[in-house]
């Protein structure tokens, strides 16, 4: 049963670690396969400074243009898996790991000296059905998620619940690609529950 709640005061916090951890060795070795393959820049320049791209996953079907595969399109009811997806199999396996309705998914990088101004997702909370998961591939003690001003310390593995209708903003002062799967799931039974067991 899909749980599509009205809009109201938040039921969850706005970072949860959830009851959920994969290979980070695994992770970088498809990865590393994809490497090879282009990135898109992201399409919304004025929000990020350096290079911030994306390798799609999923995407809304029939899209065929980079940027519309690299586009989470809040009208698009279908999603299908793409090339990047059926070359990485243990992404394939983690992204079965959701038993929920899933939308896009794509790997997210921002590279050494890059940054993601401040902005928020209007329509990222789980408490109005829509939930945003970030999974982790690389990172490096220099970087600097916020969200709400406070730090959000993500590891290699681990999988978060962040509610980015927040104000949120990403540095990365390292000198490592900073590298997330970012999935986007519609709320059901099963992903209240983990947001309830990680609460």
């Amino acid at each position: 049963m899909l749980i599509v709640p009205q809009q109201s005061a938040p039921t969850y916090a706005d970072r949860l670690r959830l009851p959920l951890s994969f290979d980070p060795v695994r992770l970088r070795e498809d990865l590393e396969r994809l490497e090879r393959d282009a990135w898109t820049q992201h399409y919304v320049p004025q929000n990020y400074e350096g290079d911030w791209s994306v390798l799609p996953l999923r995407f809304a079907k029939g899209a065929t243009h980079p940027i519309k595969m690299i586009y989470a399109d809040p009208t698009a009811t279908e999603f299908v898996d793409g090339p990047n997806l059926a070359a990485s199999p243990y992404l394939t396996e983690v992204l079965a790991a959701f038993d929920c309705p899933m939308e896009a998914a794509r790997l997210m990088r921002l590279t050494p000296g890059s940054v993601i101004k401040e902005h928020a997702d209007h329509d990222l909370a789980a408490d109005w059905g829509k939930a945003r998961i970030h999974i982790p591939i690389t990172t490096n003690p220099g970087v600097e998620f916020m969200l709400n001003d406070m730090h959000v310390a993500m590891l290699p593995g681990s999988t978060w619940y962040l509610r980015l209708s927040d104000r949120h903003r990403v540095a990365n002062r390292g000198t490592e690609d900073r590298v997330h799967l970012v999935i986007d799931c519609k709320m059901n039974d099963w992903l209240e529950r983990m947001l309830r067991a990680a609460a």
